[in-house]
């Protein structure tokens, strides 16, 4: 696992262009970790038995939409952002959960930059816009994820008068 660098991040706000996409992962989509985020966070019973989630829609034992944010929150923070100057997020513009994440599937994280800008009130931080997919071994989408991140800038912009 990435272990952030603080006094060197490989990636900045400047690097972050629109159309950059990166992918990370994958992650094998474990029973028992299924089952234990349920039992903690989402004790749906299609989420925490192989008999509950047969009986169900889902046909098997399904991941939570939470479970799958978090493993692909995890990719995103072991393959970029721990070797990034992220400075968080304002938070989600949309999280969609397009199909069940069953156990056994793989899934990896796929980043695409859409839009860039500095931010007006504090000329060492940049904002970026970002799709996230989470995408099974089949090539399916089984999530979508769009928000803004704010990132550190490798050089501060001027902001003295002319």
């Amino acid at each position: 696992m990435s272990q952030q660098n603080p006094t060197a991040p490989r990636w900045f706000w400047e690097d972050l262009t629109p159309g950059l996409t990166m992918t990370f992962g994958p992650k094998l989509v474990d029973r028992d970790e299924v089952i234990d985020f349920a039992q903690k966070f989402d004790p749906q019973p299609f989420h925490l038995s192989e008999e509950a989630g047969k009986a169900s829609l889902f046909g098997g034992l399904a991941a939570s939409g939470w479970h799958t944010s978090s493993m692909v929150m995890r990719l995103m923070c072991d393959g970029f952002l721990l070797d990034s100057s992220s400075l968080g997020s304002p938070g989600l513009e949309s999280l969609k959960w397009l199909k069940p994440v069953m156990v056994g599937d793989e899934i990896r994280a796929v980043l695409t930059v859409l839009a860039n800008r500095p931010m007006k009130s504090r000329a060492h931080v940049g904002l970026t816009q970002s799709r996230w997919e989470g995408i099974n071994q089949r090539g399916e989408v089984v999530l979508l994820l769009e928000s803004w991140a704010m990132f550190g800038r490798r050089t501060q912009a001027d902001t003295s008068p002319a």
